[in-house]
């Protein structure tokens, strides 16, 4: 497919010129034994009180050597929303141009859609959860500038068929963005191995789930060396603050720890997808590659205010297109795990055989 990104970039921000701060500007900051008086900081040392590197050099080194890909190849944000939405600024032109979200998926896709005037058109999952190639291909036109793929799926917890996501890359002119929030979780591997060979795949991923640091806010982007240095000129100079730079680098220096918790969480996941097939008003059990399953129930909203009631937080996903009366339940630990299966039996069981072994 001849892929040219200028045809993409909206025009403003092809012929404007990025923010430089004092950072930028003096770029050995954060070796050199210097007196720095450029940047109007307070000099009183205190761990913070510097800005931090615009562009976290250090985090997106360990990154490129865990990941295997080139560190201008790595844009860092405020969580993954903020790398969504520089994504629809950078080559979205408001009221002009649209986007294709998949529901039921991320909402987040079609709320900044809505905050930067972009039309959303959506084309419904398969009842399987999978996309619809061909509908998704009539549903493009000459303004069509992005296509959002979830995969796996929130909050379906399925991957995508490789067929259907090869099809959609080498047929659609834009950008294909591919949010791998649980890749992590998943046996398939991530697309980032692909990232060279198409020209217009985004992948975006999160420190927020398998990395366990939701509560520092750093979402990644990985795509072409092009495409990161059109979203390095419109990002804000310094959105990842220093507190969230040196939290995750000592997370990604403990590689086998984290590789433990996933381990964890997904035997676990194990365990309940066992129990759950005898709880009576669980009508279906959808597959799952995600920290999370998806149940069907008799009555969503009535098992949701149960839960509550037992002092158990799940998600109701009754309102999404295709998820009619199902609940969303995160993977917690082993002691978490086992207080929503023992509330579960007390709420109906069908049979008590064998239920002492399922919740040790």
């Amino acid at each position: 497919m001849n892929f040219n990104i200028n045809n993409l970039v909206r025009e403003n921000v092809k012929s404007m010129k990025p923010y430089s701060s004092a950072r930028d500007e003096f770029e050995d900051f954060y070796t050199a034994d210097m007196i720095f008086l450029d940047a109007n900081e307070n000099p009183f040392q205190n761990g913070v009180n510097r800005y931090p590197d615009p562009q976290q050099s250090n985090v997106k080194k360990t990154l490129s050597t865990l990941k295997n890909i080139n560190a201008n190849q790595i844009l860092l944000g405020n969580g993954s929303d903020e790398v969504l939405d520089l994504i629809f600024r950078a080559f979205c032109e408001p009221k002009m141009d649209n986007v294709i979200t998949l529901p039921p998926t991320y909402g987040m896709y079609g709320v900044l859609a809505n905050i930067n005037a972009v039309e959303n058109r959506e084309v419904l999952l398969s009842n399987d959860f999978q996309p619809q190639v061909e509908k998704i291909l009539e549903t493009v036109d000459e303004n069509t500038k992005i296509i959002f793929l979830c995969s796996p799926n929130n909050p379906t917890a399925n991957s995508f068929s490789t067929e259907s996501v090869v099809k959609l890359l080498e047929n659609f002119k834009g950008l294909i963005v591919i949010d791998e929030a649980y890749i992590d979780f998943s046996d398939k591997e991530s697309w980032l191995a692909k990232i060279d060979e198409y020209p217009n795949l985004v992948i975006t991923q999160t420190l927020s789930k398998a990395y366990g640091l939701a509560g520092i806010r750093l979402g990644i982007c990985y795509a072409s060396a092009a495409i990161i240095s059109v979203l390095n000129k419109i990002k804000p100079p310094y959105n990842v603050n220093e507190l969230t730079q040196v939290r995750a680098l000592e997370r990604l220096s403990n590689p086998e720890k984290i590789k433990f918790e996933i381990t964890s969480i997904i035997a676990q996941r194990e365990q309940l997808l066992k129990v759950l097939v005898d709880v009576k008003f669980v009508n279906k059990i959808y597959p799952t590659e995600a920290n999370f399953i998806l149940i069907k129930v008799d009555d969503a909203n009535k098992r949701y205010d149960e839960l509550i009631a037992k002092g158990i937080v799940i998600r109701n996903r009754t309102t999404q297109p295709l998820c009619e009366n199902t609940l969303r339940l995160t993977i917690g630990t082993e002691q978490e795990n086992k207080k929503l299966i023992e509330s579960l039996t007390l709420l109906g069981f069908k049979t008590l055989t064998g239920l002492n072994s399922k919740i040790k």
